[in-house]
């Protein structure tokens, strides 16, 4: 779901760091909505000057070697994909780019609660709450086949300060007023 989201990740991304040329881009293998988030970053690549290297998952147990492989490959930040398999080791994620000193975007604002340098994306509690939307409506008799599906409504730019000024990042003044949260 909006998978348009990720250009406007790589554009915020650029912005804090105006001087990066070559992104890596983390998936993981098998998720159907990868593709489509994937021609959105090449758009927006395109557009921006930045070279993208994608890596793909297909084991948590292969992050070490993954993150390695970013740094041989000259990577200068790093954008993830939105993927269960990423968020259930988002901790992980967010310790190899802290070792690595390797600002990166992240889809989910937990991401930057966990250390993250930025993360801009569908604010996981509001979703909840409208599932518990639908589960009210099922309960009440209405057919899930009836219901409509919702696109996320609300998009949060989380800032992670204190990740910044640990990788010496000044942040612009701009994008810290339009961050919804500034994590200090």
């Amino acid at each position: 779901m909006a998978p348009e989201l990720g250009r406007k990740r790589l554009e915020l991304l650029k912005e804090a760091l105006p001087n990066v040329s070559r992104v890596a881009v983390l998936w993981s293998t098998g998720n159907l909505t990868h593709p489509a988030q994937w021609r959105e970053l090449e758009a927006a690549a395109r557009v921006l000057g930045v070279q993208l290297h994608p890596l793909e998952v297909q084991n948590p147990n292969e992050l070490d070697s993954i993150f390695a492989a970013m740094t041989r490959a000259g990577a200068e930040a790093l954008i993830t994909l939105a993927d269960p398999v990423l968020w259930n080791h988002r901790t992980r994620v967010v310790e190899l780019t802290a070792q690595r000193r390797l600002p990166a975007m992240f889809p989910e604002r937990e991401f930057a609660d966990a250390g993250g340098f930025m993360a801009y994306g569908p604010s996981v509690p509001d979703s909840f709450r409208r599932a518990a939307v639908y589960v009210d409506r099922i309960l009440k008799g209405a057919k899930p086949g009836d219901l409509p599906v919702e696109q996320p409504t609300q998009i949060d730019l989380v800032i992670n300060l204190k990740t910044a000024k640990a990788l010496g990042i000044t942040m612009p003044p701009t994008l810290l007023m339009r961050a919804d949260e500034v994590i200090k």
